[in-house]
């Protein structure tokens, strides 16, 4: 006698489906773990630590997000200018000049390119990039 569930035992059919989905959430707790453990990983989480303990940095960051608010409220007004557009993209290039900014960034974005191509490989099997919308059938 099969110890598989058919079609015919839904309640056998939930059981397996339940032990499924917990062990797709043991392997994704255990992929989160193993991340945490990648040399790029722990560089960006260093970055990061270092950024927010930058008193200067945090500073110009304040800075940064005063003056991007600024400009979105004055856009959204009408009364930004080109002026003020160049003004917050000179603040953004200062900060992000600053070394310790520099390399959060830098790590920041090849822990991301990372995470795509992890994404790539787990989306590939099921023919649906769940990095991506996951809407209807047919997106244009």
């Amino acid at each position: 006698m099969s110890t598989e569930p058919t079609e015919a035992d839904p309640e056998a059919n939930a059981d397996s489906g339940m032990a499924t989905a917990a062990r797709v959430t043991e392997l994704a707790s255990d992929l989160g773990s193993t991340i945490q453990e990648l040399d790029s990983y722990q560089r960006f989480a260093k970055a990061k630590r270092a950024v927010e303990n930058d008193e200067e940095a945090q500073q110009r960051i304040q800075e940064f997000e005063q003056l991007r608010e600024e400009f979105m409220m004055a856009r959204q007004s009408g009364d930004a200018s080109n002026e003020d557009l160049r003004e917050l993209q000179a603040a953004q290039e200062e900060l992000n000049e600053m070394p310790v900014m520099a390399e959060y960034l830098e790590a920041q974005e090849q822990m991301e390119m990372e995470l795509q191509e992890l994404n790539k490989m787990i989306s590939a099997p099921l023919s649906v990039d769940f990095g991506e919308k996951a809407g209807g059938c047919c997106q244009d």
